[in-house]
């Protein structure tokens, strides 16, 4: 009895992944359970198992492949009880054909245009209407942040309709062509237009999932969230001798305080007393979800590109179980290890980029959340005391700026005296 095995659903809201390694080949037996198939998908790596006990007669993929969620990858041969899987087979094989019949529709099309003489009416068309084929041909009407919008989407600026009567292309129309396009399976986004290779020599290289899922993630967060982004800096000297002088338990734990893991235990703090922070928004219903459960995400810098996994219940560790729990969820993320789960359930994320220098920034905010602490390098001022940057981007639907300035300047405090966090 054959077998079509199609993939299975990977998680919410994910489509497809890219193989990272097929575990099987044809003719092998497999048991029901058994892994098959590596796949990176929405940034996380997990292994399909088998359906079912049964010999592999087709190997439909191959390593480095993009496969769909519902796309046919194999098929087994054995005594099986799955009597759905075979039954999808027909419906594909049938759906082939019924998509022929158009490519014959061309013909006709070919033929009736010289019968319809096309040449004429292209050169009378220019005298009669002259107005209309201007405005068609000459630069839409639109600002020039609106156009710097539309580039770094890599959305054309023609193919945007406004909303104004004026013709004139605004933010938002932008935005809403761009959340049309994100809809629709988001490939028409981060593809400017333009000719390529007119420099010189270009080497192209296919995106891994990791990066598919971080461009069509940011350009949704960018698109969808109105950003605001506020600076200020802390001195850590204080918190930086409270450090050296946990740093002996955190050794004994088996573990190494950072200053990472002491700012997610000061920002669960802060979020439990500016919940807008730890909050999402349901723009269709007019709603605020306040959550209270306290999940940072910590941005980890990867061979293949960014992660942003978890740290679950934040605001029930210390700073040494903070420690241990920022060591483990950034080791798995390096080395490719990382569980779907880990990556989901965030409400609020940290990127801390002072590992490798610079100042400010302008973190985005990671969807559906309202809001993320950028962390730059420290560095001495004047009177040796160490400042770090902190850069603050929100979500203005929710947070308002005085709102944003009273958040961080709780952290910039907690900081600065980070013994007031026991005594509160």
């Amino acid at each position: 009895m054959a077998v079509e095995f199609k993939l299975p659903e990977l998680g919410e809201n994910i489509e497809g992944g890219d193989i990272v390694s097929v575990l099987v080949s044809e003719g092998d037996a497999v048991t029901e359970g058994q892994s098959i198939l590596e796949i990176e998908a929405g940034k996380a790596s997990m292994e399909i198992p088998a359906p079912v006990t049964g010999t592999v007669s087709q190997l439909l993929v191959s390593q480095g492949d993009s496969v769909s969620v519902g796309q046919h990858v194999m098929s087994f041969e054995g005594d099986v009880a799955a009597a759905s899987e075979p039954a999808a087979a027909p419906e594909v094989v049938e759906e082939a054909p019924k998509e022929e019949p158009p490519a014959a529709e061309p013909a006709p099309v070919v033929e009736e245009a010289p019968v319809a003489a096309p040449a004429p009416v292209v050169e009378e068309a220019p005298a009669p209407p002259p107005a209309p084929e201007p405005v068609k041909a000459k630069a839409v009407s639109a600002a020039p942040n609106v156009r710097r919008l539309a580039r770094e989407l890599g959305i054309d600026i023609k193919s945007v309709s406004a909303s104004a009567e004026s013709g004139r292309i605004s933010l938002d129309d932008v935005k809403s062509h761009a959340r049309s396009l994100l809809s629709g399976g988001g490939g028409a986004l981060g593809t400017p237009a333009g000719a390529p290779g007119v420099q010189g020599q270009i080497r192209t290289e296919k995106m891994n999932a990791i990066r598919k899922a971080t461009a069509q993630h940011m350009a949704h967060c960018w698109a969808t969230i109105p950003h605001v982004t506020q600076h200020d800096t802390a001195d850590i000297t204080r918190l930086n001798a409270l450090r050296k002088r946990l740093m002996p338990q955190a050794e004994a734990a088996g573990t190494k305080l950072t200053v990472t893991a002491m700012l997610v235990t000061i920002v669960a703090a802060a979020l439990k007393r500016f919940p807008n922070f730890n909050a999402s928004i349901d723009p269709k219903a007019g709603t605020i979800d306040y959550k209270e459960f306290y999940n940072i995400g910590i941005a980890v810098d990867t061979e293949k590109g960014l992660m942003v996994p978890v740290i679950r219940d934040a605001d029930h560790k210390n700073m040494i179980e903070m420690a241990g729990a920022l060591t483990d969820i950034s080791k798995k993320a390096r080395q490719g290890a990382i569980a779907l789960e880990d990556l989901q359930g965030g409400t609020f994320t940290i990127s801390n980029l002072g590992g490798i220098g610079g100042s400010f920034f302008t973190p985005i905010v990671n969807s559906p959340e309202v809001a993320i602490l950028g962390v730059g390098r420290g560095a001495a001022d004047a009177q040796g005391n160490l400042q770090m940057p902190l850069s603050l981007s929100y979500d203005h639907r929710l947070i308002d700026g005085a709102d944003g300035a009273r958040f961080l300047r709780w952290i910039v405090d907690a900081i600065e005296e980070p013994v007031s966090l026991f005594m509160s």
